[in-house]
């Protein structure tokens, strides 16, 4: 997948067709919402287009200009909102933030593309999203709020090396803690980077030392009586 706002035009059958779902992966068509005028960053809004919210993704195609059209995927946008206040914004809208690929805004890597009337999309990170009624904006927010959950954010994977302090963890079901650090080698102490071979071979050395140590005084005490009795 990649991160932030692209350009779409892919329609299905003529210019006036809605856009092409990835039916593959099993993208819906949630809501299709006319009249809707779209503000990108610090841009003025543009002409009223057509809003398609599917079950993946954010796209809108305009009117006008029929090979016009910019499509988000939910995965990208980190916030959503509705926004009434005319001190934020003059017209009442759906407010996203987008996450970009490279983390910049637009007004930092985009100044020079944007005054010569282009907009760099990838530099995107506001969208505003203005319907003609916003009598539609808890609809669009629910809708909004839907699909993200349908889209959470991958979990990183866990890491597979696990460190373990003292014995306390090793013997939380009362077994003997000697016996897990000889012979539990799926979780031995020290594990790191696959040398759990080592860390479980250290262990045993110590404990097996330490049983050489009490055999030696067995068998001092053993020879200490046998002279005794002598």
């Amino acid at each position: 997948m990649v991160l932030g706002l692209q350009h779409f035009d892919d329609r299905v059958g003529d210019e006036n067709g809605g856009p092409r779902l990835d039916s593959d992966a099993g993208e819906e068509l949630m809501l299709v919402e006319r009249g809707v005028a779209i503000a990108l960053g610090s841009r003025p809004p543009e002409s009223p287009g057509t809003l398609y919210i599917t079950s993946r993704r954010v796209i809108w195609l305009s009117d006008t200009d029929k090979g016009k059209g910019y499509a988000v995927d939910f995965l990208s946008v980190c916030l959503h909102a509705v926004s009434r206040d005319p001190e934020a914004y003059s017209l009442p809208c759906i407010y996203t933030q987008i996450e970009t690929e490279d983390g910049e805004n637009e007004e930092s890597e985009s100044s020079d593309t944007e005054s010569h009337g282009d907009l760099e999309l990838s530099n995107v990170t506001e969208m505003r999203l203005i319907p003609s009624d916003p009598g539609q904006l808890d609809t669009l927010f629910g809708i909004f709020c839907q699909c993200a959950e349908l889209n959470p954010e991958p979990q990183e994977e866990e890491e597979e090396n696990s460190w373990f302090f003292g014995n306390e963890e090793m013997a939380d079901d009362g077994s003997d803690s000697e016996w897990q650090l000889s012979e539990n080698h799926a979780s031995p102490i020290g594990y790191a980077n696959g040398d759990h071979d080592l860390a479980c071979t250290v262990h045993e050395l110590r404990i097996n030392d330490q049983r050489f140590e009490d055999a030696e005084e067995v068998e001092s005490a053993s020879r200490n009586g046998h002279q005794f009795s002598g």
